[in-house]
């Protein structure tokens, strides 16, 4: 799993700065300045999961288990409802993928529970 996780981490990285890149000069003038912010926000959460799922991969080595490879695919579905979700807002303007945020959210959330219990058993 330590392989797979980095892996996902470095393409998701690798997707976070294209998108950065993207928002910034691609969707400049077509979002409007409080849409390119959200957009920027999805970028920012996606690269920060990108990190996190590469400390998974070394904390899957370190602390091997369930909770550890939980919070890695937590975080790999967490990011795609999360950033996924607000990529499609913002480049379709198709409300209906907001619900889909918080739970990407809460997935996030739930995947940093699980590393911290993963490494204090």
């Amino acid at each position: 799993m330590e392989r797979v996780f980095f892996i996902i981490g470095a393409f998701s990285a690798f997707i976070a700065v294209a998108a950065g890149a993207f928002g910034a000069h691609g969707l400049k003038g077509r979002l409007t300045p409080d849409m390119l912010g959200v957009f920027e926000t999805g970028v920012r959460y996606q690269m920060y999961h990108a990190l996190a799922l590469i400390g998974v991969s070394f904390a899957s080595a370190q602390w091997p288990g369930k909770l550890i490879t939980s919070a890695g695919w937590l975080f790999v579905i967490g990011s795609l409802f999360f950033s996924g979700s607000i990529y499609l807002l913002c480049l379709t303007g198709t409300k209906g993928f907001g619900p889909i945020t918080p739970i990407g959210g809460a997935m996030l959330l739930v995947g940093w529970l699980c590393l911290a219990i993963g490494a204090l058993k």
